[in-house]
């Protein structure tokens, strides 16, 4: 028989108090969710606010899966950077350009799954799964963008989040004219100095407006190189002087390769002695045994360099739909967590950047001696 002292028997008891109709959010969390993925997330929530959203931790939040057009945006994401619990994002271009719908006043709409779509498609309704919108609200954001895009400070080579910064600067006037608030996390980020990234600026309606533009001899050359100095300079400024960084992943794909691989970039490309980011959060639905990056496991990326191996216990994978894991993590992090000062990264690309480049030629000429 095992006793008490068992080295493996030490483990929470398992004897949860029943639930009630007046249990706050943060004691259904910390109380119920003891197993499974729910205990998955309950360890997400704790790693947040024990780790995560200390003062010294730079955030990053990498967006996948049509999230926007749920309303996760103007729920969740617009919330946590106002409070100061994301600092920098990397996006897919879809979750962007949908944000955009609600910022210039277009609707979406609840819809079913189960609806025939060649019926959806002779009404000139588009569907998201069991979101429905008028075919118009996509001409109408098309237009918006091409409109604003042709304005002189467009022009010229820049990365995405000057684009994105520009952007949202036309969106929040748009919102303002209309009397709407907060409906854009692209209009929030320009407000609260986030800059939001695009790891692939061509897979998006955003992009397709942009090659039109390009056609007709207008419209910015989006930089992809500085996209990727400029997000390596924020992690690398994140972990000097007793700093960390910490990386919250919503899905998986590209966006969250390029979140990650700014440690692989300083280390194996720039030879910068790093370790990795500190902190994984990851929310996915895909498994790790197909080998594709969205389910790859915090340990594999240990082999790559993206995370610190002494710092593998402070990762945390939950196995959950980002709709339902997102609107419980927010709203445990924001009662727990007292609002941080905006760090406004965003203000700040010039000089990180410089110092990057400082800490490279620095690092070369220390290799070649």
């Amino acid at each position: 028989m095992p006793t008490k002292e068992n080295r493996f028997l030490q483990g929470r008891k398992i004897a949860p108090r029943p639930i009630t109709a007046q249990i706050p959010i943060t004691e259904l969390i910390d109380q119920t969710f003891l197993a499974y993925n729910s205990g998955r997330l309950r360890e997400g929530c704790q790693l947040l606010v024990e780790r995560m959203l200390q003062p010294n931790v730079t955030v990053g939040l990498s967006l996948t899966g049509a999230l926007t057009p749920a309303g996760l945006g103007m729920a969740a994401v617009i919330p946590l950077m106002e409070a100061g619990f994301v600092d920098w994002i990397v996006s897919t271009g879809a979750n962007l350009y949908h944000d955009t719908h609600f910022g210039i006043g277009l609707e979406l709409h609840q819809g079913r799954h189960d609806i025939s779509d060649v019926v959806l498609q002779k009404e000139g309704v588009v569907r998201i799964y069991d979101i429905f919108f008028d075919y118009d609200v996509l001409l109408s954001t098309d237009k918006f963008f091409r409109q604003i895009i042709e304005q002189p400070e467009f022009k010229g080579r820049m990365g995405t989040a000057e684009f994105h910064y520009l952007c949202g600067k036309y969106i929040a006037a748009r919102e303002q004219t209309l009397g709407l608030k907060n409906q854009s996390l692209l209009a929030a980020a320009y407000r609260l100095g986030v800059p939001i990234y695009t790891s692939s600026p061509g897979d998006s309606s955003i992009g397709m407006n942009l090659a039109a533009l390009g056609l007709q001899g207008t419209g910015p050359v989006i930089d992809v190189s500085l996209d990727v100095n400029e997000t390596a300079a924020i992690v690398l400024a994140a972990k000097n002087h007793g700093g960390a960084s910490g990386i919250w992943i919503l899905g998986g794909g590209s966006p969250k390769n390029f979140m990650l691989q700014t440690e692989p970039y300083l280390q194996e490309v720039l030879g910068i002695d790093e370790k990795g980011h500190d902190y994984f959060l990851q929310v996915t639905d895909a498994r790790p045994d197909t080998g594709g990056l969205s389910g790859a496991t915090p340990s594999e990326a240990v082999s790559w360099c993206k995370l610190d191996p002494q710092k593998l216990s402070e990762t945390v994978v939950v196995y959950c739909d980002s709709t339902i894991a997102m609107p419980l993590l927010t709203a445990y992090c924001l009662a727990k967590v007292a609002p941080r000062p905006l760090k406004r990264l965003y203000d700040q690309r010039k000089a990180l950047l410089e110092q990057l480049k400082e800490t490279h030629l620095a690092t070369q000429a220390t290799a070649v001696s």
